[in-house]
């Protein structure tokens, strides 16, 4: 089975594309390997096709292939870049989600160590949808985001998990340099179909009405409002 569908696009398919993270119209951006990215002006996010989406059986599969063990002390360091900061802005006790945690739920883990609460949710790996039914505290998204097929979905989903006052917390490459964008990394896991800038996210939460702050590139933490006086 192929891994996508690389059917030809019809002319008028070409013609017209909304951005799926904001909705804004978009624009041919590059076609690399009969793959067709698009970009956003307004959020600048870069995205596949929707029509070259993989299957949820391949994409199952790809996932299986990653080594990410909660023991593994570089897969720990990696993650920290996203715990650190979020630790230090998160109350004593407090109760959690990891959305995606994958079939090694490291970063739950390392948040239990310290003393949080931590749920999980994974469409493939912890499917009970019995998590999604709470508010968190915070919710974590980490090496996730790429993955959605629907993203303003997706982010509407953790938005509405996120208790007044709580963080949702995103960990993603963010793409930066277009002119190397045919040979990253990043845009070779045929999992990744969505890329975003810190722009991006700037830009959503901008709409939410939420702040947004970026502690090291590559990691965002956005920050409902609290209930007023």
């Amino acid at each position: 089975m192929t891994r996508f569908d690389t059917r030809a696009t019809r002319p008028h398919d070409l013609a017209a594309c909304d951005c799926p993270v904001c909705g804004a119209p978009a624009a041919l951006f590059q076609t690399l390997d009969a793959l067709i990215y698009w970009r956003c002006p307004t959020c600048q996010a870069r995205f596949l096709s929707p029509d070259q989406h993989p299957a949820q059986e391949d994409e199952r599969a790809h996932y299986l292939t990653h080594e990410n063990h909660p023991d593994d002390p570089g897969y720990r360091r990696f993650l920290g870049r996203l715990t650190t900061p979020l630790l230090a802005r998160l109350a004593p006790g407090s109760r959690g989600l990891d959305y995606g945690c994958g079939p090694g739920p490291a970063l739950a883990a390392m948040l239990r160590e310290a003393g949080h609460d931590v749920a999980l949710y994974d469409p493939f790996f912890a499917p009970d949808p019995a998590p999604l039914a709470d508010a968190y505290d915070f919710v974590t998204c980490t090496e996730v985001a790429e993955h959605f097929h629907h993203p303003a979905q997706d982010f509407a989903r953790l938005r509405s998990l996120v208790r007044p006052g709580g963080w949702l917390a995103v960990m993603t490459c963010f793409q930066t340099d277009d002119d190397r964008f045919a040979n990253w990394r990043y845009r070779k896991d045929p999992t990744h179909v969505v890329f975003y800038r810190e722009a991006t996210f700037r830009h959503l939460a901008q709409i939410w009405g939420w702040s947004c702050d970026v502690p090291l590139k590559d990691v965002v933490l956005m920050q409902q409002p609290g209930v007023g006086p």
